[in-house]
């Protein structure tokens, strides 16, 4: 029989320098690490390399020079939830992988000649090379209807400044543009959200995106092939059975975003504020929540404390229920 375990952290797997060294550090959370260091008669560089295995899992983080250590009940929380995304990865995994065992024999089942009719290859192409910027362009200005977009990452100039352009003149010429970006691009792009907004473009945010897109009114769609966030290579398709089915996906995830608040910074201060407190809302933990805005945990627990005390909220629960009161969410 295995020896009980002597604390949490040996309880979850980690060795004996590992959890000496956190029960050092524990107490002194939120202290400058040379300072940290010294107090434990070690260098930066020793505390370090006896704190990597819980530095590697997140338990212990070092923020602007200053060492942060989670709780015991948190440091068992945030195993788990490590463990259930890792298990979630590995079923998605193998879910990818029953989803193209077909594609082994599709390429060799095919009608026999007279067993169908009217048999045409698919509209579109796929491409590389060329300027990204210029190819779309051309294709909007040839074309007429709404613009859909999904930008996961195009926040960077100087593209970023010819694509709002390109957009601006549209929207000038009668044409309506949406657009859906990540939550992160309110701390990692709040200009580029400004200058979309001021053209005319209607935006909304979620969580996450799964790829770029954008539909071209009702005759094409660019989509990287494979999905993903690249420029090539990239596919365009002028389907109709297809630009409707990506219309109505885009439609879809447009009913369940939500629109840029319009805010004399420009940051979108209401978005993140209803971002959060769903985020809270659904039990999401820090870490997750720190992910998906691009900013670090210390800024979001930050945010948080902010947030409960702009409520008067003593724990998150509370802060919920308040916020349910006031129509925030």
């Amino acid at each position: 029989m295995a020896p009980a375990p002597e604390s949490v952290i040996s309880a979850l797997g980690f060795g004996k320098a590992a959890d000496r060294a956190y029960q050092q550090v524990l107490p002194q959370s939120g202290r400058e690490l040379v300072s940290v260091a010294q107090s434990v008669l070690l260098t930066p560089e020793e505390l370090l390399r006896d704190l990597a295995p819980l530095v590697e899992m997140g338990i212990v983080t070092c923020e602007e020079s200053r060492i942060f250590v989670l709780q015991p009940g948190e440091a068992v929380a945030r195993l788990v939830t490590l463990g259930a995304e890792s298990a979630a990865s590995a079923h998605e995994r193998l879910d990818a992988v029953a989803r193209a065992l077909p594609y082994l024999t599709a390429t060799t089942v095919r009608p026999a000649d007279g067993e169908v009719e009217d048999v045409h290859p698919v509209d579109g192409e796929i491409s590389s090379g060329g300027n990204p910027v210029q190819l779309l362009a051309s294709l909007i200005s040839n074309s007429k209807g709404d613009l859909l977009w999904l930008r996961p990452d195009q926040f960077r100039k100087p593209r970023e400044d010819a694509m709002a352009q390109i957009v601006s003149e549209q929207i000038a010429k009668g044409r309506r543009s949406r657009a859906i970006y990540p939550v992160r691009a309110l701390t990692e792009a709040p200009q580029t959200l400004a200058l979309r907004a001021s053209v005319g473009e209607e935006i909304r945010l979620m969580p996450q995106l799964p790829t770029r897109m954008i539909v071209i009114g009702t005759t094409h769609v660019v989509l990287p092939e494979p999905l993903g966030q690249y420029d090539e290579p990239r596919s365009l398709v002028r389907q109709r059975g297809w630009v409707q089915a990506m219309t109505l996906w885009f439609e879809s995830m447009w009913d369940k975003a939500s629109p840029l608040s319009a805010t004399a910074s420009g940051r979108g201060s209401g978005d993140l504020r209803t971002f959060l407190l769903q985020q809270l809302a659904s039990g999401a933990q820090d870490e997750q929540i720190a992910r998906r805005l691009g900013v670090s945990l210390r800024t979001v627990r930050r945010r948080v404390a902010d947030l409960m005390t702009d409520l008067g909220a003593d724990s998150r629960f509370q802060a919920g229920v308040e916020a349910a009161k006031r129509g925030w969410i």
